[in-house]
């Protein structure tokens, strides 16, 4: 199941909640105060890239004089 995060127009807490398809968003409650008026947020993601190097002392040592 996602994990969708979703704000409430009434109290304006954020909460985030497992909703099991897109058709179960339009019955999610706010937690805090119960109201059905909430919105759901845009969410970013990661992402994890194969064939790149996150170490940057390897570039460094290639380069004359490197250590």
């Amino acid at each position: 199941m996602p994990l969708y995060e979703f704000d409430c127009l009434g109290c304006g807490q954020s909460f985030e909640k497992l909703v099991r398809n897109a058709e179960a968003i339009k019955d999610v409650v706010c937690p805090v105060c119960g109201q059905a008026h909430v919105q759901k947020k845009l969410s970013t993601f990661a992402a994890n890239v194969r064939g790149g190097s996150s170490n940057s002392t390897s570039a460094a040592a290639c380069a004359p004089g490197g250590t």
